[in-house]
């Protein structure tokens, strides 16, 4: 038999007592830029033993001007911008060339907590990108050299076979460039800090750039 899923949705809670401690949050006390905020918040996630706090949802637009959206990882956040990597060739790489702007969402349930941002996106110059790589692990270096991310797969046997060349040039080689992979970077117009709340009155701090510097507002839940 098939699952019931409407009892399965309907028997699920968020932000369970037992894994999840909500913070109190205070706008009034939150710094004038939000990378400082963003900051202390990724920090709190961590030592709170969130697991992957740095993956994140990234939200394209595509040459045909259709949505799409994926987990990725931050690669870093500093006054440039929030920066993750990934092919040119890949889906996601031409749909930044094709509309150069793009949502990053952050959840850390095990604080309530969420951070959203939107803004443009610039590529890193070449040197920049092949240095993110080769920053990372073998395993990294072989997948990227492994290549053709978003094509069309015949089989898991050629994944395989492919993959294991990859991995061998990456062992021999750690250097090897990957002339595809980029590294981008997202400049934020708007960024969003939640904070659950117990009885729902949900805290939604944003801040928004101008030309005089970062205004904060808040928004109803």
């Amino acid at each position: 038999m098939g699952t019931d899923l409407p009892a399965l949705l309907r028997s699920l809670r968020v932000w369970d007592a037992k894994t999840t401690t909500l913070p109190a949050f205070d706008p009034d006390t939150a710094p004038p830029t939000p990378l400082v905020l963003f900051t202390g918040w990724f920090a709190d996630a961590v030592a709170a033993g969130q697991p992957e706090p740095h993956t994140m949802s990234l939200a394209t637009v595509d040459e045909a001007g259709e949505p799409d959206a994926r987990i990725v990882m931050l690669h870093g956040a500093d006054a440039g911008g929030w920066s993750f990597a990934s092919h040119a060739t890949s889906r996601k790489g031409r749909a930044l060339a094709a509309h150069p702007s793009a949502a990053l969402v952050f959840y850390w349930p095990v604080l309530g907590r969420q951070v959203r941002l939107r803004g443009p996106v610039t590529a890193a110059p070449a040197e920049e990108s092949q240095a993110d790589l080769h920053a990372r692990s073998t395993g990294a270096l072989a997948a990227a050299l492994t290549g053709r991310q978003s094509a069309e797969l015949p089989s898991l046997d050629e994944l395989r076979r492919v993959s294991e060349a990859a991995w061998q040039r990456a062992r021999e080689n750690p250097a090897e460039p990957s002339p595809t992979w980029t590294l981008y970077r997202l400049r934020p117009r708007t960024v969003e800090f939640f904070q659950g709340d117990p009885d729902r009155r949900h805290v939604r701090l944003e801040y928004r750039s101008t030309e005089f510097g970062w205004r904060r507002e808040l928004l109803w839940p």
